[in-house]
């Protein structure tokens, strides 16, 4: 499951012209990824500094190195992934990568075995904040099912009853038929992800082509991430390799 929650991070004056000044993004992550990788760093925590604490000979330094490795390796794949959205453009927080699309860039945001966007020279970024969730669409499409059979049941029975007792307006079959439009209403229930991409598309469409959504597209690696990864991976080779 994948929910906005508002941004704490501060963020820059909009350009000038535009209707606010200080302004703050809208953030996509996914909740299931977060738990998962705080779970995981405690364990490589706890079992690590169990083995540093109370390990002899080289199992110190093996451990060390491997938390070296696996923690910014966790962190970038569970805790780091976010999508930041505001009216001017969107900012694809990847595990290894940091991609800024103006809306004006932005040639479509597109839902398959994975959610998407496209900017105008054809390359893909992948959201890795809002994955695709097969399960969540099938319950949302059985949730659909099953509030469809039981409009239909309720619009036979206030069928019926209108039939047998009309004198009595406002009564039980009313209120089951209130129900039924209130159903068809909300419209088809849809899976989080697949509503925080409506949601995207939707801005993308109003604020594409807007003065403040112009510029260039910048990606830039998490380099933060790469070097401690890097250097534990080193460290854990030389220390096997020394036997």
């Amino acid at each position: 499951m994948t929910t906005p929650d508002p941004s704490r991070e501060p963020e820059p004056t909009k350009p000038a012209g535009t209707a606010t000044t200080p302004y703050k993004d809208r953030v996509y992550r996914s909740p299931a990824g977060v738990v998962g990788g705080v779970l995981v760093l405690a364990i490589v925590a706890w079992l690590g500094i169990d083995a540093v604490v109370v390990g002899e000979g080289r199992t110190p330094w093996l451990a060390l190195a491997t938390m070296l490795f696996l923690v910014p390796v966790v962190f970038a794949y569970t805790l780091r992934p976010a999508v930041f959205v505001n009216d001017d453009r969107l900012r694809i927080r990847n595990p290894l990568r940091l991609i800024v699309l103006p809306w004006g860039q932005v040639a479509s945001l597109r839902s398959g075995f994975s959610n998407e966007v496209v900017d105008d020279s054809g390359t893909t970024y992948q959201l890795w904040a809002l994955p695709v969730s097969v399960r969540a669409r099938s319950r949302a499409a059985r949730q659909d099912a099953r509030a469809a059979r039981a409009a239909a049941r309720a619009g036979q029975g206030g069928s019926g009853r209108g039939r047998a007792g009309a004198a009595v307006p406002g009564g039980v079959a009313g209120a089951a038929d209130l129900g039924t439009d209130a159903a068809v209403a909300g419209g088809p229930r849809r899976a989080e992800t697949d509503q925080a991409m409506d949601e995207l598309r939707e801005l993308h469409e109003r604020r594409q082509g807007e003065p403040g959504t112009q510029g260039e597209v910048t990606v830039r690696w998490a380099y933060e991430i790469i070097a401690p990864a890097v250097a534990g991976a080193v460290l854990l080779g030389v220390l096997w390799g020394l036997g």
